[in-house]
């Protein structure tokens, strides 16, 4: 298991833990003495006509690379005009542009950037260039990844927008220093009840962060007790804007998870009620301590009515009552209320078959459409469940024209191998992300969805749940920083292949070495399906051990003894989700969607028990039955894992011996626990249906 951070300074950490540390930030030597010479050319001098917090960013980010990778101390400008230069503007500076670059900023939208060569007979230089700060400081990332993956410089022209407007991290860090879901250490931002000293790894994350194009970050859990409630306090707020200065001088802005309660919890009011005066009084004065402290504050992310968390229900209220009260209170500073749509009765009888969890959030949400604020987002979980391996897309996707919406992934591996085990979800998101809705009448895919190009929401985005912590490497395991990467770059341009972006983070953070690259992306690419295949089969999902989600438990699940979510039995497993003879949850998606999800010929094997409850001797489209399907991928899924680890070995030598080693031991406990899940999985269902496996292989 890796250390974290205890009794020693973040300088000796990036150190003793340079590689590690570092993640796709190494910005290790250019030994090629020709390309060297190339990048030398534009890197020696670099002129800046903008001035702010975040350019500084940039220009100390490019400082600190062509230190690091070209041994060099570059010189920083802001007055003298070198020949041979990188040049920093942003759109108010473009009329002290030379003659020799034509730009038209109409090109991008807020947050985009162009980066551009020009050489001629006596000069030659590469533009960063944005419309905001931000974009020079994206720019500069770019400009600085296209040089660790050892590629051309002298012929850019890139035009760069990012897709989504909101682009965010929630971190669900408790203040006594422990994170809700996380799989690599402590909180780096609160210890013992108070806000950590280390600001400088802040510092660092948000460098990560910002390198590939993330906007605004939630510093607390969703899931907010009583000393988080005083985040919103004169108390604590010095401390917030503090962090919030770290994260705003790298693009990055500040919200904070609250206590729908608060009134009630910080003693002022007896009442949470939306709809009192006293109650929007309390609220609006509190916006205005707030923005007193943080000026560009993003605003309040909500987890309201479920799970034990209170919420406008308490008072017959509904859920645009309690945003909309919030979005008053924001409104006149420009703040959003981000409301998260996981809302379910947690004590419902799981026995009763006409009950679903996943109706829940589009029974909730739909008929509210049109009634909430602009400035209340809705954000809404991938699918209608709960972060599985796999499951349907939410049908609340498209289906509120009249309501902002964003999409929340999870980058931490609750659900899949809480970063112990290899599962690589760039393949997963981008899967969710292509999913057509069929909304508008016609595709419209999820990222159009989310994008605001299918209807003229004004906010719209995704965000995910981080998968950081105070380990040396930040994400327990190193190969699950690839999805934080991921996460980032995807939600920056969700056209992106999986292939591209995996190229692109091992390049970074491994080199350029042809074997190392080959391996780990056969190794990534494949990982979320190995992962699929020894646990949760067809889309059932949910066999896990209950409350920590880790481990296999067939008939594991959440706040009940009463039952399952799979509803196996001697005969069958699945869900009828149908409106024939089911839940009805089918009639919840588009009508394309619909019609293919209710007919078990057409819904599509990977969801199968997802929709539908069928005997164990159903045929898939494969000729396989499912109780053979079951068995063939759990031990397929063993084979799979072992060939992870042998794939590893062979760069043994290869990658340093701190980050071989984490690996190795990682893809070891991987081995060991596919096993584990194969050999349960397998017997539960053997005892459950009495059908032996074809292949005689050995059920214990």
């Amino acid at each position: 298991m890796n250390s974290t951070i205890e009794n020693t300074t973040i300088e000796q950490y990036k150190v003793t833990h340079k590689e590690s540390y570092a993640a796709w930030l190494q910005y290790t030597k250019i030994d090629d003495a020709e390309l060297a010479g190339e990048y030398l050319k534009w890197a020696g001098n670099i002129h800046s006509l903008a001035g702010s917090a975040v350019v500084d960013s940039a220009l100390n980010e490019l400082n600190t690379a062509f230190s690091s990778m070209l041994d060099i101390q570059p010189q920083l400008s802001s007055g003298v005009s070198y020949k041979n230069r990188i040049l920093l503007a942003t759109k108010k500076e473009s009329t002290m542009l030379d003659g020799n670059i034509d730009v038209d900023f109409d090109q991008i939208n807020e947050d985009g950037y162009m980066i551009k060569s020009v050489v001629t007979d006596t000069s030659s230089t590469i533009f960063l260039l944005g419309k905001r700060d931000v974009g020079v400081l994206y720019a500069a990332f770019h400009l600085l990844r296209l040089m660790q993956n050892r590629e051309k410089i002298n012929k850019l022209n890139i035009v760069e927008s990012p897709k989504n407007q909101l682009r965010m991290i929630n971190q669900w860090d408790n203040m006594d220093g422990s994170i809700e879901r996380g799989y690599a250490g402590k909180s780096i931002f609160y210890k013992d009840d108070v806000f950590s000293e280390e600001l400088n790894r802040i510092q660092d994350y948000a460098r990560l962060l910002s390198s590939v194009g993330i906007n605004g970050i939630s510093i607390n859990n969703v899931n907010v007790h009583q000393v988080e409630t005083n985040l919103i306090t004169s108390s604590l707020l010095p401390k917030v804007a503090e962090v919030a200065s770290i994260f705003r001088a790298y693009g990055i802005k500040t919200f904070l998870s609250i206590n729908y309660a608060s009134t009630i919890s910080l003693g002022d009011l007896d009442t949470a009620d939306p709809l009192e005066p006293e109650v929007k009084r309390w609220w609006k004065n509190k916006a205005e301590e707030i923005y007193r402290f943080i000026p560009d504050f993003g605003g309040f992310l909500v987890k309201a009515d479920s799970e034990h968390r209170p919420g406008p229900f308490t008072y017959n209220r509904n859920h645009a009552d309690g945003a909309n009260m919030l979005a008053e209170a924001l409104e006149p500073f420009g703040g959003l209320v981000i409301w998260r749509c996981f809302v379910y009765n947690c004590l419902q009888d799981w026995r009763d078959r006409s009950t679903d969890r996943a109706r829940a959030a589009y029974d909730h949400f739909k008929p509210l459409d049109g009634k909430f604020h602009e400035n209340v987002i809705l954000q809404i979980k991938n699918g209608p469940m709960d972060f599985q391996v796999r499951e349907a897309v939410s049908p609340l996707f498209g289906a509120m024209p009249q309501t902002n919406q964003m999409m929340e992934f999870q980058v931490t591996q609750e659900y899949t191998g809480q970063q112990r085990h290899l599962c690589y979800l760039v393949p997963q998101w981008k899967e969710i992300l292509d999913f057509k809705t069929f909304a508008n009448g016609d595709e419209s895919p999820v990222k159009h969805i989310v994008d605001g190009s299918v209807y003229p929401y004004r906010y719209s985005g995704i965000a995910a749940v981080s998968n950081i912590g105070n380990d040396y490497n930040w994400t327990g395991h190193p190969l699950a920083q690839a999805n934080l990467y991921g996460y980032g770059r995807l939600t920056w341009n969700p056209d992106l292949e999986a292939e591209t972006i995996t190229k692109e983070w091992i390049g970074q953070t491994f080199g350029q070495d042809q074997l190392v690259n080959e391996k780990i992306s056969q190794m990534l690419l494949k990982s979320w399906e190995i992962y699929e295949q020894y646990t949760s089969p067809l889309g059932v999902g949910w066999m896990v051990n209950p409350h920590h989600h880790y481990g296999p438990n067939v008939d594991g699940y959440e706040y009940s003894v009463w039952g399952t979510y799979h509803f196996a039995d001697c005969r069958g497993i699945g869900v009828d989700r149908t409106v024939k003879t089911g839940t009805g949850y089918t009639a919840q998606y588009f009508k394309e969607n619909a019609d293919m999800y209710e007919s078990l010929e057409a819904c599509p094997d990977e969801l199968l028990l997802f929709f539908h409850h069928v005997p164990y001797t159903h045929r898939l489209k494969s000729g396989i039955t499912v109780i053979q399907h079951i068995y063939n991928t759990h031990f397929e899924g063993v084979q799979e894992a072992e060939q992870l680890k042998e794939r590893w070995t062979t760069l043994e030598g290869k990658i340093d011996s701190e980050r071989y080693e984490d690996i190795l031991n990682r893809l070891e406990e991987q081995v060991s626990h596919s096993k584990e899940w194969r050999d349960i999985i397998n017997t539960y269902f053997y005892r459950k249906s009495g059908i032996a496996d074809q292949q005689n292989r050995k059920i214990y």
